[in-house]
């Protein structure tokens, strides 16, 4: 005789994707107010409005939750939408312009993300580890963007394919748009434009 058949509820599963849904909202909303050295899962379980215990059972510690919260951002595939539509233009400004502006575009997209991600570096391994694991794919999305700027033959003698990669990082890398835009307090559009002119200046012939 068969045992009995495992029991299967469609609502408390719902119920369960729920309230996981609000505990990593809630430590969303705090990591941006507060950053996220500064919240404990005690905070993130009153945002909530749940005990700490489910917490932990529904989304885990701190750390597997900044890895939820973070997680579009630094696994998401805009690199190689980003390097198809560059490596697709014959001129070399217009391919610094191109990259300038769709860079823009995921900075902007994962603004939050990014934001939290970086408030948490000084006081997390872990964190460290998740940042360079998403911008070891930007990197290599540069790099190939910089060997088709070399293929164009438009960039200045002695420049380099490293070199050249490593300018495109100083110039459209996550510290730049940040540095523009939380510290300066500079437009997107104002950032957009110095950064093309810059970039420009320093590779183009």
């Amino acid at each position: 005789m068969a045992g009995p058949r495992p029991y299967n509820s469609p609502r408390r599963a719902l119920t369960a994707a729920a309230t996981r849904r609000d505990i990593l909202d809630a430590a969303r909303r705090l990591f941006l107010k507060r950053g996220y050295a500064q919240v404990t899962i005690a905070d993130i379980a009153r945002e909530a409005g749940t005990a700490v215990k489910t917490v932990y059972a529904s989304a885990g510690g701190r750390v597997e939750i900044l890895r939820e919260t973070v997680h579009r951002a630094f696994t998401s595939s805009d690199e190689r939408d980003i390097v198809t539509q560059v490596r697709g233009t014959t001129d070399a400004a217009a391919a610094i312009a191109l990259l300038a502006h769709l860079t823009r575009l995921s900075d902007e997209e994962h603004y939050d993300s990014i934001a939290i991600l970086y408030s948490a570096l000084s006081v997390h391994e872990s964190a460290e580890a998740l940042w360079a694991e998403g911008t070891s794919a930007y990197h290599s999305a540069l790099r190939e963007i910089a060997a088709h700027l070399e293929h164009l033959g438009a960039l200045k003698p002695g420049m380099t394919v490293d070199r050249c990669s490593d300018v495109l990082w100083f110039c459209f890398g996550l510290g730049a748009w940040r540095t523009l835009i939380d510290e300066c307090g500079w437009t997107w559009d104002q950032a957009e434009e110095e950064l093309v002119s810059v970039a420009t200046r320093m590779l183009l012939e």
